[in-house]
């Protein structure tokens, strides 16, 4: 019995040292293959958006702002021409898009920015690349956007006044082009104005919202023809939308300023 146990416990040794030597000879598993990074999708070109050759030298006066009127600064709704030309302009600049200068460039049109100065605080630089790099032009649209009918002088003046004081030291050029908020003025606003060295307030003939041109009377621009627009979210649409009915109506977006040249 005791030779055995022996033997059964040699056996059962030989077993594990087989064993042993099995496992120790055994190939590791291969390791899985690393995951690469996922690529990067690729960025989509640029929509195509309309292209205008300009029909002149743009930046060249075409046409003199009107006088002054008993000291009180014109009102001007839309330009009195009979070539095929419209004008494009964005009011506040509450949303500085990033979009704005390269569809400019593309489009190769220059647009005229009434601005406000709370808005513009914090961003003077992006609408300075604006002006530099694609021709756009700045001008006034009160410091805080209030709706001036009705206010005292010297509310009107202190609005007016300050915002151009702004602007000459950021920009090195005073405006001499003025928007009133909402559109609303009164002989005070016109006379206030022409204090402040403005020439002209300018209104508008249409709007763009929402990527859609709104008319006040018809379905198409005419020469002649403000349009208005804002610094929003939909800018891209809204500029689009502009840019696509100009072409649509055979107009040609040229600058406001060679038209109200001072």
């Amino acid at each position: 019995m005791r030779l055995l146990s022996s033997r059964r416990m040699l056996v059962v040794a030989s077993v594990l040292a087989l064993g042993l030597i099995s496992a120790c000879g055994q190939d590791a598993p291969p390791a899985p293959p690393s995951a690469s990074p996922p690529a990067a999708p690729p960025v989509p070109p640029a929509p195509p958006v309309p292209s205008f050759e300009p029909p002149y030298a743009l930046g060249t006066p075409q046409a003199k702002v009107p006088p002054l009127e008993n000291g009180l600064v014109p009102v001007v709704r839309r330009i009195h021409t009979d070539k095929p030309y419209v004008f494009i302009t964005i009011d506040d600049g509450q949303v500085p898009h990033p979009a704005a200068a390269d569809l400019m460039r593309r489009s190769k049109t220059r647009p005229t920015m009434f601005l406000t100065d709370r808005y513009v605080e914090g961003h003077r630089g992006y609408f300075k690349d604006l002006r530099d790099q694609v021709g756009a032009t700045i001008e006034n649209h009160t410091l805080s956007h209030p709706n001036l009918r009705g206010k005292p002088y010297e509310v009107q003046h202190k609005e007016i006044c300050a915002t151009s004081d702004a602007y000459q030291r950021e920009y090195g050029k005073r405006p001499y082009l003025f928007r009133p908020p909402y559109g609303n003025y009164d002989d005070t606003t016109r006379r206030a104005a022409a204090d402040c060295g403005i020439k002209a307030v300018v209104l508008w003939t249409e709007t763009v919202n929402d990527g859609a041109v709104q008319f006040q009377a018809g379905t198409k621009l005419k020469p002649g023809d403000i349009v208005l627009m804002h610094f929003r979210k939909t800018f891209v649409e809204d500029y689009t939308a502009f840019l696509n009915k100009a072409k649509e109506d055979g107009m040609t977006p040229v600058l406001l300023e060679d038209f109200l040249s001072a």
